[in-house]
């Protein structure tokens, strides 16, 4: 690959679609819509064009054109948009016809985006929040990435990176021009504030990180229990289809199964796991193995326990009480949410949806009250990792106080505004480019 390229690819959805979007980037734009319908529109105004074979001069279809010359457009390149008739001739036919243009190749996966950092349109955390928001699949989710995307913690890190390279500034004086008689005696001091004053703030946005970090991956929920207790007639009633199979021959369930649900706006995926007991059977160990391991990993735990049964299994800390198969007893139950010393308690019949609903408004505001709230500053892994090694550098630099080495003191905050560059991709960021855009579409 190489800058100077010029690359294409289908942005758009899978054909057949109504309208297909088709974009160009890089030196050679111009020449390709030239090339392709003989002229260049008037820039970001849509023009109806007609669109030929540059070596056949066969009319492939009329679409309308637009041009964004750089460096402003979306990847600070000469960029080019055709929005063509979505069928899968029709863009098989342009694909063509821009793969002979010479100068021209398709674009590799993220590469769209990936110009757009290079030329300084997105810094790492707007990139990253792009992802989040293609990949976002509740409202939650869409909100958070999209202030991500619009520079939620981006502008906060290059503000606070700002004042760190001043309060450097006013350490590294002191120690060039001490001799100097126009030289203050105590510029340590100050910069040293000004530390104190950016450890407070990102030690406030690192509060948020888990809450961030459990929006983008969503609430995980195990239902767990006893074989035979209804476990996955449950899973089945909750996600309102046949997602697990259900069989009243106890240990159907080997493996973990996972559901992706939207509640109320909040992602939770709900996790059907082995029934809890012992056996000798090597494949129903390994489920029921990996049940413990999943449910002990877990956000909440539904203990799922058959209600007719006389000493059914205790519910574990922490998990919800589930007692189903209430269809089948004669004596009816309160099926409220019981909350008594933070306790849950639900009585239901999974079988007929009896008090489910109850269990579902309660798993939503347990959603809401775990991820609710502003979007979360800190939203990934890789935010949360450099912000605290931020943090580390600033502590070892107010640890020097202001009669410390001023030396010792300038490289920690050298350190400490450098992690900064690297959240942002200011600095040094070679290394995590191919791990960011890897996972980024093709015409993204």
């Amino acid at each position: 690959m190489s800058v100077n390229d010029t690359i294409f690819a289908l942005s758009s959805g899978r054909p057949p679609v109504a309208i297909a979007v088709v974009r160009i980037s890089g030196p050679r734009a111009g020449a390709a819509l030239i090339a392709l319908m003989g002229r260049i529109p008037a820039p970001r105004q849509a023009a109806l064009a007609k669109v030929r074979d540059p070596r056949s001069g066969e009319m492939i279809d009329e679409a309308l054109a637009l041009w964004f010359p750089g460096p402003n457009s979306e990847t600070g390149e000469d960029t080019a948009e055709l929005q063509l008739h979505g069928g899968r001739a029709v863009i098989a036919g342009v694909l063509t016809a821009l793969s002979q243009i010479d100068g021209l190749r398709p674009a590799e996966a993220g590469e769209f985006t990936r110009r757009a950092f290079e030329n300084g349109k997105l810094d790492l955390t707007a990139v990253e929040g792009l992802a989040d928001l293609i990949g976002a699949e509740t409202q939650a989710q869409r909100r958070q990435a999209f202030q991500q995307l619009k520079g939620l913690l981006g502008q906060r890190a290059d503000s606070w990176r700002q004042r760190l390279t001043e309060a450097l500034a006013l350490v590294e004086a002191r120690i060039d021009f001490s001799d100097e008689a126009d030289v203050p005696e105590d510029l340590v001091g100050p910069a040293l504030h000004v530390a104190q004053q950016l450890r407070s703030e990102i030690a406030e946005a690192l509060k948020s990180a888990g809450r961030g970090e459990r929006l983008r991956d969503g609430m995980t929920v195990a239902i767990a229990g006893p074989p035979n207790a209804g476990k996955s007639t449950l899973l089945n009633r909750i996600a309102r289809r046949e997602a697990a199979i259900v069989s009243p021959v106890p240990g159907t369930t080997r493996d973990v199964i996972e559901v992706h649900l939207d509640l109320e706006g909040y992602p939770v995926t709900l996790l059907d796991t082995a029934g809890i007991r012992d056996s000798c059977d090597p494949v129903e160990q390994e489920g029921v193995k990996r049940a413990r391991d999943r449910a002990a990993a877990a956000n909440l735990v539904l203990w799922v326990v058959d209600a007719m049964e006389k000493a059914p299994s205790p519910t574990p800390d922490g998990a919800w009480s589930v007692k189903n198969k209430i269809d089948k007893m004669n004596s009816s139950h309160d099926i409220n949410v019981i909350s008594a010393n933070g306790v849950h308690s639900f009585y239901i019949s999974a079988k007929t949806g009896v008090g489910v609903n109850s269990l579902i408004e309660a798993l939503a505001a347990e959603a809401a009250k775990s991820l609710g709230g502003e979007p979360a500053l800190v939203s990934r892994e890789r935010h949360r990792r450099f912000l605290t090694d931020t943090l580390a550098a600033l502590d070892r630099a107010l640890a020097e106080g202001p009669s410390g080495r001023e030396d010792i003191i300038a490289e920690e905050l050298r350190l400490a505004a450098r992690a900064l560059g690297r959240l942002t991709g200011r600095v040094d960021v070679e290394d995590l480019l191919d791990v960011i855009f890897r996972d980024f579409c093709i015409g993204k």
